[in-house]
């Protein structure tokens, strides 16, 4: 494979001993569960944007459209800017809290991000279950995108420092797990609540979601804070223990050299997102960017909006809608798990390539099937509606158990300790920033490109699964403190690193 990085017939794995204890599995379940949040919000954000009750108190100009006005494209009913603003606010929100976090994070630990996110999740829930008029329901979206951008950008961070290098993939991935959980849980709440009489079930959606934002904030109070974070204050025999703990063994030292190594080359630099700009972060910088970027070109956040707006669009009942959302979720959380199980034996790059191929053949399916049978005017058969829905099941599935857990994962793992912090921060910014460019244009995109926005993604597929072919060499069971080797084997990141390796010897 183009990027491959083998030495003596196998990965580099360092030479670090140990094993996956139950200490290093609690506390990577305590803090993974910070991925519920962001799932949670996914899948509720999309259901009660269904619900009649919710459209009819707070968009009424899209509950009319939908209920009677027959004139109206069946790709254009759902298309609203205050809608659209609903959905998407929280991730401007977000975008801005990474950043901000970033410094927390670096500063003061992983775990005082994680407490400032839950608490700001907590508030922004109480507000959106309380909402009395859009206003409240937006300030509300913008302070659970404040928490999602301290737990997203501390979260995946955490999890990479304290998992041993051969099993990083699986635990990493534990956090895409959380986050289709969270949106299963929303879902299945989603459609229990709409049954309910009076119109009121929406704030149940909305409101609950402080419950997985108590765990995590009571969780974060308890969990140790990471052995790279430790070794960084200068607690070098605190890092000792805790190495120990986690590895289960007392022969660490090994692990402990490469870390402290790390730290002090990462107590050199004062400005680490200037620093990620040098040349010989240059591989780290485009994946950072490039990778969260083509992860919602992928079109997933389409189905985990809209997924139930879809299925209304097709000639669903809203009850019917909100059932088959839960059934792709289903689907897609058993991808996540088999993801944990494979991503440490297979590789990343293969994961990348087969859940992208699958994607790109399920967004040529759909689009084939809705320019054929879903027109401006009038339903859909019912076999065709449902042949979409095992479509986007084949979908969902590809994305779970590839550009999903790894795009936490990848721009993480690659990254040396003085940037990782800014590394992660961008990509949670960036991923921020293009969902909610998706999140505000989807509804239009729909309305006038109509079946052509599926083939839209597909051509973005495409181009995500060749850069990943030529570009992204292989990481895993790479300890974190030796991944530098692996661009400096890769036919095209030897030639940008070398160079500037040569350009500082030079000077």
């Amino acid at each position: 494979m183009a990027g491959g990085f083998v030495v003596e017939g196998g990965p580099v794995t360092g030479g670090y001993n140990g094993r996956v204890t139950a200490f290093v599995i609690l506390s990577c379940i305590m803090a993974g569960s910070g991925g519920i949040l962001f799932g949670y919000d996914l899948g509720i954000s999309g259901g009660v944007t269904s619900m009649e009750s919710f459209l009819k108190r707070f968009f009424p100009d899209v509950y009319q459209k939908m209920r009677e006005d027959n004139k109206i494209s069946n790709y254009c009913r759902f298309d609203s800017q205050l809608l659209m603003v609903f959905t998407s606010s929280l991730y401007i929100a977000g975008l801005i809290a990474a950043f901000v976090a970033s410094k927390v994070t670096r500063t003061l630990g992983r775990r005082a991000s994680m407490l400032i996110g839950g608490t700001v999740f907590l508030a922004g829930s109480a507000f959106g279950g309380a909402a009395v008029n859009v206003y409240m329901l937006i300030l509300g979206r913008v302070l659970l995108g404040v928490g999602l951008g301290f737990t997203n950008q501390s979260i995946p961070l955490y999890l990479s420092e304290m998992a041993p290098p051969q099993y990083r993939g699986a635990i990493n991935n534990g956090f895409e797990l959380s986050i289709s959980l969270g949106i299963l849980f929303a879902n299945v709440l989603n459609y229990f609540v709409a049954k309910i009489h009076g119109g009121w079930g929406w704030r149940i959606s909305l409101s609950l979601a402080a419950l997985p934002a108590s765990f995590l904030t009571i969780g974060a109070i308890f969990l140790p804070e990471s052995p790279s974070f430790i070794i960084q204050k200068g607690n070098i025999e605190e890092a000792t223990n805790l190495l120990q703990r986690l590895r289960g063994t007392p022969n660490v030292q090994k692990e402990l050299d490469d870390l402290i190594t790390a730290s002090n080359v990462s107590r050199t630099i004062k400005h680490p997102f200037r620093n990620i700009l040098k040349r010989k972060y240059r591989p780290q910088l485009v994946m950072a960017i490039l990778i969260p970027f083509f992860n919602q070109l992928t079109g997933i956040n389409v189905i985990n909006f809209y997924a139930p707006v879809i299925f209304r669009t097709i000639g669903l009942k809203e009850s019917a809608s909100l059932f088959l959302t839960v059934v792709t979720r289903i689907f897609a959380t058993s991808a996540n798990i088999i993801a944990m199980v494979v991503v440490d034996r297979f590789g990343r790059r293969f994961l990348f390539i087969f859940g992208g191929i699958q994607m790109i053949l399920s967004q040529i399916t759909i689009g084939g099937i809705l320019f054929a049978q879903l027109k401006d005017y009038g339903g859909m058969e019912k076999e065709y509606a449902y042949l979409v829905l095992i479509i986007m099941c084949v979908f969902v599935t590809g994305f779970a158990w590839s550009w999903g857990p790894l795009t936490y994962l990848v721009p993480n793992e690659i990254s040396p300790l003085e940037i990782r912090s800014a590394a992660q921060s961008i990509v949670v910014a960036v991923l921020f920033l293009v969902t909610f460019f998706i999140g505000q244009t989807f509804l239009a995109m729909l309305c006038h490109l109509k079946a052509g926005t599926f083939f839209l993604f597909t051509g973005m597929l495409l181009a995500m699964t060749a850069f990943v072919y030529f570009l992204l060499p292989e990481t895993k069971k790479v300890p974190l403190e030796q991944m530098e080797q692996v661009w400096r084997r890769h036919w095209f990141w030897q030639k940008i690193v070398e160079e500037d390796k040569n350009s500082r010897e030079i000077s």
